[in-house]
């Protein structure tokens, strides 16, 4: 059975879609994905797809608009090969901030992508950690949502340490966090914090918690221009924290992202791969986790028909 199973990448992460197939025990799909010089993008799929049961790896991240229209010109040709059923593999779902209309004359982006990948051909969904759950019900298709919260809370665990505090970076990041609280045997505190207009940045304004003289670890979905996370270590320092960490499932690390970790006072930025990582990005602080072993079993158990749900039990 696992012959009908095909696995294909966009040029955005091949090497997460080699580290999946690596755990499947497969061959990666061969494929070409180019872009022609008036930047029209070309795909041809170089094996038999015709009633097989076809997975797409591909996070919409940067170059992001490149990386949608490659995921939905793949979807489309594969559908159009006749493929049995198409499952878009989105590590990172892009716009996925977009998720609501909080101002007036704004869009729902989120609702838009969830709408031209269901239109390209996507059957299915497999994702990481979204931005807001709401996302999944922007689709009327299958969506599995995995979780990177194991695989950073089996990574902490092994420090076993001690007067330890979990960190939310603001409200909506609290179920998370308290989750991780959890699993680490450690207590919450929440960022109180206020985002201003539509620019890349934040205020923090009130730490909920005690953190002094504690170990912290800061939680956040994602990693973007690390504006909220120097504020939260500032307001951990001037806490007196006595270690700050963070972690997050998706490291963006746009902008002046790289130099803000450098320069702030976090030990350590514990990541996932489901965005690659560049080499002039990885600092000696930044430690990425891989997403393939995880997303790997899904795909595994999706092919199968076994509950994706029950590895999480």
């Amino acid at each position: 059975m696992i012959d009908e199973l095909k696995v294909f990448s966009g040029n955005t992460h091949p090497a997460l879609a080699q580290g999946i197939c690596d755990y499947l025990g497969i061959p990666l799909g061969k494929a070409e994905v180019f872009e022609f010089s008036n930047e029209n993008i070309f795909v041809r799929v170089l094996e038999n797809v015709r009633e097989r049961d076809v997975f797409v790896v591909q996070p919409i991240s940067s170059p992001v608009n490149k990386s949608l229209v490659e995921l939905l010109i793949m979807l489309d040709t594969m559908k159009r090969a006749s493929a049995r059923r198409i499952t878009a593999v989105i590590p990172y779902y892009g716009y996925g901030r977009t998720d609501k209309k909080d101002q007036p004359r704004v869009p729902i982006s989120a609702r838009l992508v969830a709408d031209l990948i269901t239109v390209a051909g996507a059957n299915r969904v497999l994702t990481v950690d979204l931005h807001a759950e709401q996302i999944q019900g922007f689709f009327n298709l299958p969506v599995d949502e995995l979780t990177a919260l194991y695989l950073l809370s089996h990574y902490f665990q092994g420090k076993a340490w001690a007067d330890l505090v979990v960190v939310a970076t603001d409200i909506g990041i609290s179920k998370r966090a308290r989750d991780l609280a959890q699993k680490l045997d450690a207590s919450l505190a929440i960022i109180e914090k206020r985002r201003v207009g539509n620019a890349d940045r934040s205020e923090a304004l009130n730490i909920i918690g005690e953190v002094e003289g504690e170990r912290a670890i800061l939680v956040d979905d994602e990693i973007d221009t690390a504006g909220s996370l120097v504020s939260a270590v500032a307001a951990l320092t001037e806490h007196k924290a006595s270690e700050i960490y963070a972690c997050c499932t998706h490291p963006v690390l746009s902008g002046p992202a790289i130099q803000r970790l450098a320069q702030s006072k976090v030990k350590e930025v514990v990541v996932t791969d489901t965005i690659p990582v560049p080499r002039h990005k990885k600092l000696e602080k930044i430690t990425v986790l891989s997403i393939a072993p995880l997303l790997g079993e899904a795909i595994r158990r999706i092919h199968t028909g076994s509950s994706v749900g029950a590895m999480f039990e």
